[in-house]
């Protein structure tokens, strides 16, 4: 991946958009930056370009941000509504606004942000100032969940997640953001809901009654449209309908019930590298929606292990089986979770409760 995302190509399209400023050497940038890639990974690439770019602008803050700003490339499409997250090598002035900019001069900083963050994402760069500029940063945040841009509205929601994948963590109370979230959930574009449905999610770890709280109030407001809000919702919660949790559940739709169920196995000894292929078979006295997860418990050296799968949602109808089928691959390979030979076991979860279960003997790799 840091290979397609740093390369000649991609470092010659950011020294052609550096050489508009004054005095700046795009080919003696470009020969530098490309020097320094081999041995890095992708964040430490974003680091190395800045350095690159750093060694021709001014030093003084303030006159730095003018020269990334006149350097910028036109915003992004902002009549999108979804998957135009920007190219990496526009992280620059994310990097040099929290290495210049956080101590001395945080509002000239923000607005270096703003402007960024319209080529692209600078979730990862709006968190130091949460950190070191709660209250201010959070002012400046409130103002931007009604930016007419909708990318500096998702930095609202994604810069503030609790636990934002590769991102520094943030002190910042997880409760906080929720108000930013109330805005943003009526969002018209999908990337701004996409964003707020995982920051619920993430939330749905942390404090889960507030999160439910807020869902429901959002789900009976009428501000976003029905579709929309189902899908958000579905999102929100798709870690607590994993663990079964059955206030989530029943917001959803998923009410316990009682549902007969079996589970076939199609061999009780499969193998490392092949499938375990099972039927699941469901009966109901009352037509009901249920939503079907499984999970495997795996043989570890230091313990069993579990792990949630998602199997199907449908409809019960009253006294008619539902039977559905799966082949779930036994990579042997897996490098965030590894398989080891030994008793395993597959149960079988519907509306969050365990309706059946069977052992399997896992075998080795032929």
């Amino acid at each position: 991946m840091a290979d397609q995302l740093f390369n000649a190509d991609s470092i010659g399209d950011l020294a052609a958009e550096y050489a508009v400023l004054p005095g700046f050497d795009a080919e003696a940038f470009k020969a530098k930056a490309l020097s320094g890639l081999k041995e890095r990974g992708l964040l430490e690439r974003l680091d190395w370009l800045a350095d690159c770019v750093e060694e021709q602008l001014p030093t003084d803050f303030p006159a730095m941000a003018e020269a990334l700003e006149a350097a910028m490339p036109p915003p992004l499409d902002k009549t999108l509504t979804d998957n135009d997250f920007g190219r990496f090598i526009h992280a620059v002035p994310g990097v040099l606004a929290v290495r210049h900019g956080l101590e001395a001069h945080r509002e000239r900083a923000l607005d270096l942000l703003y402007a960024a963050t319209q080529r692209f994402s600078m979730e990862f760069y709006i968190r130091p100032f949460l950190n070191r500029w709660p209250q201010e940063t959070l002012a400046r945040l409130e103002r931007w969940t009604g930016d007419d841009n909708y990318h500096v509205r998702r930095l609202v929601s994604e810069g503030t997640r609790p636990r934002l994948p590769w991102a520094r963590n943030i002190d910042l109370d997880p409760a906080v953001p929720l108000r930013f979230l109330d805005r943003l959930y009526a969002d018209p574009t999908r990337y701004v809901t996409r964003s707020v449905a995982n920051h619920m999610n993430d939330l749905s770890k942390q404090i889960p009654d507030t999160m439910l709280a807020h869902l429901r109030a959002w789900r009976t407001s009428g501000k976003q449209a029905p579709k929309e809000m189902d899908w958000i919702t579905r999102h929100s919660l798709r870690t607590a309908v994993k663990r079964g949790d059955r206030a989530a559940l029943d917001l959803l739709g998923y009410r316990a019930g009682n549902v007969r169920a079996r589970v076939e196995l199609a061999d009780a000894s499969p193998r490392i590298g092949g499938q375990l292929c099972f039927d699941v078979v469901l009966e109901a006295e009352e037509d009901m929606p249920v939503l079907v997860d499984y999970r495997l418990r795996f043989a570890r050296p230091n313990g069993a292990a579990e792990k949630v799968f998602k199997l199907k949602a449908a409809k019960l109808q009253a006294v008619v089986p539902l039977r559905l089928t799966k082949r779930h691959n036994l990579k042997g390979d897996a490098t965030t979770f590894r398989l080891h030979p030994g008793p395993h076991v597959l149960i079988i979860q519907l509306n969050g409760e365990d309706v059946a279960e069977v052992d399997f003997d896992l075998q080795a790799e032929a």
